[in-house]
């Protein structure tokens, strides 16, 4: 039996509804497991043999780490916090049905959602210094893994993506442009920055530090969470600026 336009709504409107609520619930959660699995400034860390996921390894343990480990391991929980926590924050808050500020003006939800992107992007630089520095005193090559460029390219497009916001809060300093184009570019540039972050999320947890700790079931539960925050994401987006100016047309 055919369903009613007004049913297929309401049950679009149902699954979005699920689908922002378990955004939410994994962009917390992520950065809480990852919290817990490097114990950041901890002086002991795990130890393994191999080279990436899908080789053999040696038996792991738990040994004290030089003082540098520590430093370490506030690389990924700062990242995780960045990219799937405040950021992800950030862009739910303008979803019509699960953004916890909805019940705000958009005034609010606009310096609510400036906040938390300066917090992404304060984390993500000092996650970026970290392992830059970490490398340095180790005397690692910087930069030199897909996951690497990655992490380089997110964090500086965030920076520009920040930058580039201040046009929103001041469309005067682009006279040629209307706000509505502003608005358009600002959400879909901000996509694509959004998409590289939890790309570099999904490279580091291939990278020999994450696969020798999660193994299993729980790696891949582990990448599927980037991948459900961005889905949600991608259609919020797409909902509310591609599809409405295509049928615009």
């Amino acid at each position: 039996m055919a369903l009613t336009a007004e049913t297929e709504s309401r049950l679009y409107r149902s699954l979005r509804v699920a689908a922002g609520a378990a955004a939410h619930l994994v962009a917390l959660g992520f950065p809480a497991a990852v919290a817990v699995l490097a114990r950041p400034g901890s002086s002991e860390c795990r130890w393994g043999r191999g080279r990436g996921r899908g080789e053999g390894r040696m038996s792991q343990r738990t040994s004290p780490c030089p003082s540098l480990a520590g430093l370490f391991s506030w690389h990924p929980l700062l990242m995780a916090l960045a990219f799937s926590f405040l950021m992800t924050e950030a862009l739910l808050i303008f979803s019509p049905e699960t953004s916890l500020l909805r019940s705000f003006s958009r005034k609010v939800r606009v310096r609510a959602h400036w906040a938390l992107q300066l917090l992404a992007l304060l984390c993500a630089l000092l996650g970026l210094g970290i392992i830059t520095y970490n490398k340095h005193l180790n005397g690692k090559g910087h930069f030199v893994t897909w996951h690497g460029l990655t992490g380089l390219l997110a964090v500086l497009y965030t920076g520009g993506q920040c930058a580039g916001g201040v046009l929103l809060l001041y469309p005067k300093l682009m006279k040629n442009w209307t706000l509505a184009k502003l608005k358009l570019y600002h959400a879909t540039s901000g996509l694509v920055g959004y998409l590289l972050g939890c790309a570099s999320l999904m490279l580091g947890m291939c990278s020999l530090w994450f696969t020798t700790t999660v193994t299993g079931a729980s790696w891949y539960l582990a990448m599927l969470c980037p991948v459900v925050t961005s889905l949600v994401i991608m259609n919020q987006v797409s909902n509310a600026y591609l599809y409405r100016k295509r049928s615009q047309h």
